[in-house]
């Protein structure tokens, strides 16, 4: 009987002892799994803003509620200012891939109006006078020419600026066996990067040369710079190192989600809001 009682002393002992290491180990791993990265409220730019973008260079464009294309540098401090920004009505977008040309693109006439590092007017391509008028994206080249994306034939091509063709690719639909329907392409790097929200990141060298595919889906407000790329889904900030091949997921404040728009980039987050735009490190 006394041997029996200590069997039953130890065995209840152990079981004690492996329940508190396992609710040690179960606090911990909730602790990793819900971890929220800290973010420091670093500016606040007082303004009536409806559309922000931001540059590898940290400056931050901005058309205001009167309909003035800004630019800002880190600081908020006002660069210089376009006035004709709604010449061709509301622009479809602007890109900022080359901060020295940023291009203003209206896609229901087919027109980019190319400005210098000042906003000053540079000049106009209307792309329907090479017969090309199914253009939903564009972007600026490190060259100094411009990326279109032909959805008519479904190709990636680069234009100079009198519209003759330097380059294109294949025909994705064959290449990629899919009809790529992207909303944004980036000139990063040597490579070029096509983001469909259905199909994810498609991959290009310089030359329009087709590498790879990166699946990650459903992303809204892709940017890429430090060879990192970002984009978010609905209260999560994702981030995909290209070097490390690390993709970290980041849950974000519900505040944050409330805003106009939202954008991370050099390592910041940018938040549009009815009185301005906050800027956010990320730790």
């Amino acid at each position: 009987m006394k041997i029996s009682a200590l069997y039953i002393f130890m065995f209840i002992l152990f079981l004690t002892s492996a329940c508190i290491a396992v609710a040690q180990n179960t606090t911990t791993s909730d602790v990793q799994k819900n971890k929220v990265e800290s973010f420091e409220l670093i500016n606040k730019i007082i303004g009536d803003f409806k559309y922000m973008n931001i540059d590898g260079m940290n400056n931050i464009y901005v058309i205001t509620s009167d309909n003035h294309l800004k630019k800002l540098n880190e600081q908020g401090d006002s660069i210089s200012v376009f006035n004709d920004i709604i010449k061709y009505g509301p622009p479809t977008f602007l890109d900022v891939n080359n901060p020295l040309k940023p291009l203003v693109y209206y896609k229901n006439y087919s027109i980019i109006v190319i400005l210098d590092q000042f906003l000053q007017f540079s000049n106009s391509m209307n792309l329907r006078n090479k017969n090309i008028s199914n253009v939903r994206i564009i972007a600026g080249a490190y060259d100094n020419n411009i990326w279109i994306f032909d959805e008519q034939d479904s190709k990636i091509k680069k234009l100079d600026n009198n519209l003759q063709l330097l380059n294109e690719s294949n025909d994705l639909r064959i290449l990629t066996g899919k009809s790529p329907s992207p909303n944004q392409l980036f000139d990063y790097n040597k490579q070029l990067y096509l983001y469909d929200k259905k199909n994810g990141f498609y991959i290009f060298d310089y030359y329009g040369g087709y590498k790879n595919n990166l699946p990650f889906l459903n992303w809204e407000n892709t940017a890429i710079t430090n060879n990192t790329l970002y984009g978010f889904t609905k209260n999560i900030l994702h981030t995909y190192d290209l070097q490390s091949f690390h993709l970290k997921d980041i849950q974000l404040p519900d505040f944050f989600i409330e805003s106009k728009s939202i954008k991370a980039i050099n390592g910041k987050l940018y938040l549009l809001k009815k009185d301005g735009i906050e800027v956010y490190t990320i730790k």
